[in-house]
């Protein structure tokens, strides 16, 4: 269980999520690497063409395990709320998606053209034809 917290967005709205600093203190680290952000801009910095996307909605396209789920859950005046998609704040969340996103596409990742940091992917190409191509 967690402790409820709204946060204030930039439009105007509100939203609830959860304060996960307790829960992240019992939890085992997941120690997969995420990117050095020197290495990667060295290999940006080679490249005369570049294209970035960014995952959309990146956590919340993972789901949540049954056994997990136990521990991201949020009452408020006595209603339960259960997380069933991974939420922002959970200490192993980067390393995780990083480690998926490593999985989907290790082809072109050891190729050296593409970059991938948690939920950002970086095209990076030395001409056109090759950008394009990609």
């Amino acid at each position: 269980m967690t402790t409820p917290v709204i946060v204030a967005w930039h439009n105007g709205k509100s939203r609830m999520v959860g304060d996960f600093r307790a829960l992240n203190t019992y939890t085992v680290p997941d120690r997969y690497p995420i990117p050095k952000i020197q290495i990667s801009l060295t290999q940006i910095s080679q490249a005369v063409y570049i294209r970035t996307m960014d995952a959309l909605k990146g956590f919340h396209q993972n789901v949540v395990t049954p056994r997990a789920r136990k521990n991201l859950i949020i009452i408020v005046h006595c209603v339960v709320y259960e997380y069933f998609r991974m939420p922002f704040g959970i200490k192993n969340a980067p390393s995780h998606f990083q480690r998926m996103m490593n999985e989907i596409i290790p082809e072109e990742l050891s190729e050296g053209w593409l970059i991938i940091y948690i939920d950002y992917i970086i095209f990076c190409s030395k001409n056109w034809e090759e950008h394009i191509y990609r």
